[in-house]
């Protein structure tokens, strides 16, 4: 083990200053690690819808705050009490972590570990921050701070990578399209033969199709109102597209129809459109239909008709697709292996001092992941 570096690292960073407020490059300061913790030079970051919430205060209204929570970095400093980490390593970031000793690790039910807490607060687990602007204080966003040249991080929420895997397959898969696939291999552990609908096309609802692909399911409904994602659905798997705008029917009639009026074993909502809860629901099957609610937009409150919940279907909640970090070296290996479809997920590169323009370029049809160079 080597201890960290005493140096306070002055570097670019991204910064969102207040609610709604555009971001900007900013000269900050990057203190050493603390115990347990590393700090990373970035290498590579990427763009995620959840970013655009960040800036409008998802999931707690702090600011100032240090973007960005996809990325891939290299170990520069390591502080004390940290185990099976060394300078060097090639590493991704995750806001989720695992002891494997409290009762929610060891129940094989949730990835909520109870001795790590989901770093949602975007401080560091003491309560504090390692990063600063001419003495005020910066939030971590997710704790992790990607779009930073420099960044710290407790060592338990970070993943080595294998240095050959490609840097931009290792920030893919540190949070976007690692929830889709996790929620449809962990969350619903979709069954062979089974049937899927996937409400939204992006990097999360993409994943679900690869990873609902790889867990066997025969049919595997597509949802967007954007056309050109028939194509790159169909790439990572997907049997059937529907378009809402090309029927006057609702999503719900549309699914039960390619389904021979049955609706689908799992439905996956994606997109964070609170209305379309209710249609993901209602697309499955009576009785039995389970629907994984992943998506989230600046409105949480919730409507939804009750009366399909009465008559026996299912709603559950996942964060990071209810992975684990100790489920990600699967992921690593699967990528490795070439079963996924990573390259086709990036579309747009930006340089961090054009982060700006990664939101706008999110909203262009063939647009799915934005890549941030350092």
């Amino acid at each position: 083990m080597t201890k960290g570096s005493s140096q306070v690292i002055t570097c670019k960073a991204i910064v969102c200053w207040g609610k709604g407020e555009a971001m900007k490059l900013e000269e900050i300061q990057v203190e050493p690690p603390k115990s347990s913790e590393v700090r990373l030079k970035m290498l590579c970051s990427s763009v995620c819808h959840t970013d655009i919430l960040s800036t409008h205060g998802f999931p707690t209204p702090v600011f100032p705050r240090v973007m960005g929570h996809e990325g891939v970095g290299v170990v520069e400093d390591i502080g004390e009490e940290v185990h099976g980490l060394k300078q060097g390593d090639i590493v991704f970031p995750t806001y989720v972590a695992e002891c494997q000793t409290c009762e929610n690790c060891t129940s094989g039910q949730t990835n909520f570990c109870l001795k790590y807490p989901l770093l949602l607060d975007s401080q560091q687990l003491d309560g504090t921050s390692r990063m600063s602007i001419n003495g005020q204080s910066l939030y971590h966003a997710f704790g992790s701070a990607t779009w930073s040249e420099y960044t710290v991080i407790n060592a338990n929420y970070v993943v080595k990578v294998d240095p050959c895997m490609p840097l931009s397959h290792a920030s893919i898969l540190s949070c976007g399209y690692s929830t889709g696939f996790g929620a449809a291999w962990k969350a619903a552990k979709v069954k062979e033969g089974s049937s899927v609908a996937v409400f939204g096309l992006g990097s999360v609802g993409l994943g679900v199709v690869e990873g609902a692909r790889i867990q066997g399911a025969s049919k595997i409904i597509g949802i967007d109102k954007n056309p050109r994602r028939k194509e790159t659905g169909q790439v990572f798997g997907m049997t059937d597209f529907i378009n809402p705008y090309d029927s006057d029917k609702s999503i719900s009639e549309s699914v039960r129809e390619v389904t021979d009026g049955k609706g689908v074993d799992y439905s996956f909502e994606c997109t964070g459109l609170i209305p379309l809860l209710s249609e993901a629901i209602e697309s499955t099957k009576l009785g039995k239909g389970k629907t994984i609610l992943i998506g989230v937009g600046n409105d949480s409150s919730l409507q939804i008709n009750l009366l399909p919940l009465l008559c026996g279907r299912n709603i559950e909640g996942c964060v990071f697709g209810g992975l684990k970090t100790s489920d990600l070296p699967v992921m690593i290996e699967k990528s490795r292996n070439k079963e996924m479809h990573l390259d086709e997920l990036l579309t747009h590169e930006v340089e961090l001092k054009d982060v700006n323009k990664a939101f706008e370029m999110l909203k262009e049809p063939d647009c799915v992941k934005v890549l941030v160079k350092f």
